[in-house]
């Protein structure tokens, strides 16, 4: 079952599993933007199997809220004129889960892009470990061929960043490099979206993530058919 997130019972069973799906070397698990966020659940019995957060803004300036501005400059995207919806947090239990579960959370995250009439979902895609050397042959791939258009591109705000122009090239094994991608980012991916030209490093969880954008719109039509059978 997938539902929102309700009262403080749920609060603390929440922030406990992302604890647990990204270790902290620093820093409070709560943050601003928690406050402004939906929090989905989804459970198989009394456990929590995945859980994200989504913060939906009505324009492009309201990004600049939101979480992916921390790191990034996101005043390319400000004009744009239809909602936004950013997710985070995105996390699995410990140990693989159930292919329902990924479902039943696509289907919950497809339900509240419709029903907020987002026309980009958002986010900051992370790969585990700071490191950026140990993700190169993922990282080249998207410089060769996921880089977004220029006139939406976010700009650099962080302070350590990895700059793609610097790894683009020939990729001498797309298959493997794909597969060595984040399993989250193959499937923004696989929608037809687009990441930053720069990866961030952030020390504090540990991870580089790249922000990441899909456009509804483009979404492959059996794609997007296929995850509004399972938000139904």
């Amino acid at each position: 079952m997938a539902r929102l997130a309700d009262g403080r019972s749920d609060a603390a069973r929440l922030l406990a599993f992302r604890r647990a799906a990204f270790p902290r070397h620093a820093g409070a698990e709560h943050d601003a933007q928690d406050d402004m966020s939906l929090h989905v659940i989804v459970e198989r019995g009394d456990e929590m199997q995945a859980y994200f957060r989504v913060m939906l803004f009505g324009w492009g300036a309201g990004l600049a809220q939101g979480y992916a501005a921390r790191f990034y400059d996101v005043t390319p995207l400000s004009g744009y004129a239809r909602p936004i919806a950013e997710m985070g947090r995105f996390c699995l239990a410990p140990g693989g889960v159930h292919p329902d579960v990924l479902r039943l959370a696509w289907g919950a995250m497809t339900r509240i892009v419709d029903d907020g009439q987002a026309g980009l979902l958002v986010g900051c895609t992370s790969f585990r470990g700071a490191g950026w050397e140990a993700h190169r042959a993922g990282l080249a791939l998207l410089a060769a061929e996921f880089v977004g258009p220029a006139e939406h591109l976010p700009g650099r705000k962080a302070t350590e960043v990895v700059d793609f122009p610097a790894l683009a090239g020939p990729v001498v094994d797309r298959r493997a490099s794909l597969v060595s991608l984040p399993p989250l980012l193959r499937t923004y991916l696989g929608m037809g979206g687009w990441v930053s030209d720069h990866a961030v490093v952030d020390h504090e969880l540990d991870t580089l993530h790249v922000f990441t954008c899909v456009e509804v719109d483009r979404v492959p039509a059996a794609r997007a058919a296929s995850l509004r059978v399972l938000a139904g």
